[in-house]
């Protein structure tokens, strides 16, 4: 061989060498800027994500007992191996109720409040198996029960107590009982009543939506809502449960998890909620109606679980058993809640249904309050993702039926909120008068990266930010003449984001 030859192999050696030694140091390169770039909650390569599974969920917040862990992994296997397994199942489980009795464990779940008023509220639980159920509220000095009600298995094992004829503005400690027995309490359970009606001082109430079961674990977070005031929370969808189809058994384990979680334990007992759903925790990503391939029976399936695992005053229309919109008061502020996802078929106007659509107006008419809170799961404007899952595609002349409804009736102090777009964004949405709408979404209680948080292009935005936790906040102001709502966009650790105050002459139309 040449020495030419030799030097030329030698070169060819080295340069493959490099080549090798550069291909090596590009492999790691990207991967460690995946691992970089995955410190967002809800992406693939971050431990919380949409495939995550729901008892690593159980542990990531590190403040969950071991033997609660043992407990939910041993309801999981059981819940999870069965489209329609049930909370029945559990209790014929021998190993579930060996760990019963190691954990000495009362009730399946709750406490929760909802439905609170200036002279009462409602307490949710899920007891072990059909019971009688009661609740015990202290009175200066004296208690008194109220109840009871029976689960059983058409109710999914829960109980909704009613509490009335209490005082505006006051603390109330309370104790559940089942089965003539008084449950010593694990977290602190009061019911915190509104203002006398009419006679509003400065009221709170907190919103936001796409939690994806790890933000219901958030400390930090739930705690900064229950300490800066908020008297109510309104989640507007993706909350507990994800991508589960007419998988009945992983709704209701997913149900389990949130109500196993810590954090949900202490501000559920203590901070009225208010739900509905968007795609995920219905069926799927951007799914509604009856998705191709499922059925009526399984639509139906998700909405009783849904409807027994939350406390709204109502859901849907309840003589024909479809849809969970509903409507409530929470002090100064009607609440109406819509659901943009089981009427759907496809077909013009049928993205809130004609149904609920007359619904909806009638309330509107009816509402008495100062403000009107107005939800959607998915955002009522077109800015972000050109409408995509929601109004702008699929029925842009539902939208202005009623905006133009709205208007023509003069319906004043309509605030609109909305959730599904991972982060949060403001917008107001003019209209061809002076007047405009407001729009707040605070799909932020995940701290989920979605699309773009801020765009130079929409000229209308008032806001704009993810991945971060961040709630949304109304807190109303009173005035004889002109009342007005401050939002705050508000961070886990308190900071304020956004803050705008706006006045009812504002939303007049």
């Amino acid at each position: 061989m040449s020495r030419f030859t030799i030097q030329t192999f030698v070169n060819h050696m080295n340069i493959s060498l490099q080549i090798k030694a550069m291909s090596n140091c590009l492999f790691l390169f990207l991967l460690l800027s995946s691992t970089l770039n995955a410190q967002n909650f809800g992406e693939k390569g971050h431990p919380m994500n949409k495939s995550t599974d729901s008892r690593e969920i159980l542990k990531y917040w590190g403040t969950t007992p071991n033997g609660e862990i043992n407990l939910y992994e041993s309801a999981y296997k059981i819940l999870s191996a069965e489209k329609n397994a049930s909370y029945a199942d559990l209790i014929k489980n021998s190993s579930f109720k060996d760990l019963l009795i190691q954990q000495n464990r009362e009730i399946l779940a709750g406490p929760m409040l909802g439905q609170i008023k200036s002279n009462g509220a409602s307490v949710w639980l899920r007891t072990l198996g059909p019971a009688k159920v009661e609740v015990w509220i202290e009175k200066t000095g004296e208690g008194k029960i109220y109840g009871p009600v029976f689960t059983d298995g058409k109710t999914e094992l829960s109980a909704v107590v009613k509490i009335d004829d209490l005082k505006p503005s006051t603390s109330y400690p309370y104790k559940i009982i089942v089965n003539g027995i008084t449950l010593s309490p694990s977290v602190e359970q009061i019911i915190k009543t509104l203002p006398e009606d009419n006679q509003y001082e400065e009221v709170k109430i907190a919103f936001g939506s796409c939690p994806h079961r790890w933000g219901l674990g958030n400390h930090t977070l739930l705690e900064q809502i229950q300490e800066r005031g908020n008297q109510a929370m309104l989640f507007l969808g993706d909350i507990a449960v994800q991508d589960r189809n007419d998988h009945l058994g992983m709704h209701r384990a997913d149900y389990l998890l949130r109500d196993f979680l810590p954090a949900w334990q202490n501000f559920a007992a203590q901070t009225p909620v208010y739900a509905s759903w968007d795609d995920h925790d219905y069926f799927d990503n951007d799914k509604a109606g009856i998705p191709e391939g499922y059925s009526e029976k399984g639509r139906n399936g998700v909405r009783e679980v849904f409807k027994h695992s939350w406390v709204n005053h109502s859901y849907g229309d309840e003589a024909n058993q479809e849809g969970i919109f509903t409507r409530d008061r929470i002090g100064p502020f009607d609440i109406l809640m819509t659901d943009n996802r089981y009427f759907r078929t496809g077909e013009k106007g049928s993205f809130l249904g004609p149904q609920q659509m007359n619904w909806l107006k009638e309330q509107l008419l009816d509402c008495e309050g100062p403000f009107i809170v107005l939800s959607c799961g998915s955002m009522w404007s077109d800015y972000v993702s050109n409408g995509k899952d929601s109004w702008g595609v699929n029925d842009p002349e539902g939208r202005e039926e009623l905006f133009s409804f709205i208007e023509e009736n003069n319906i004043s102090g309509v605030l609109l909120i909305s959730g599904d777009r991972h982060g949060a964004r403001g917008f107001t949405i003019p209209r061809k008068s002076d007047f405009g709408f407001y729009e707040f979404e605070a799909a932020s209680l995940g701290a989920r990266i979605g699309p773009p948080a801020i765009d130079p292009s929409w000229d209308t935005q008032l806001y704009g930010t993810d991945g971060q936790f961040a709630f949304g906040e109304f807190t109303y102001l009173h005035a004889e003449q002109d009342p007005a709502v401050v939002f705050r966009l508000v961070g886990e650790a308190g900071n304020i984001i956004y803050e705008k105050t706006i006045h009812k002459s504002e939303l007049t139309p």
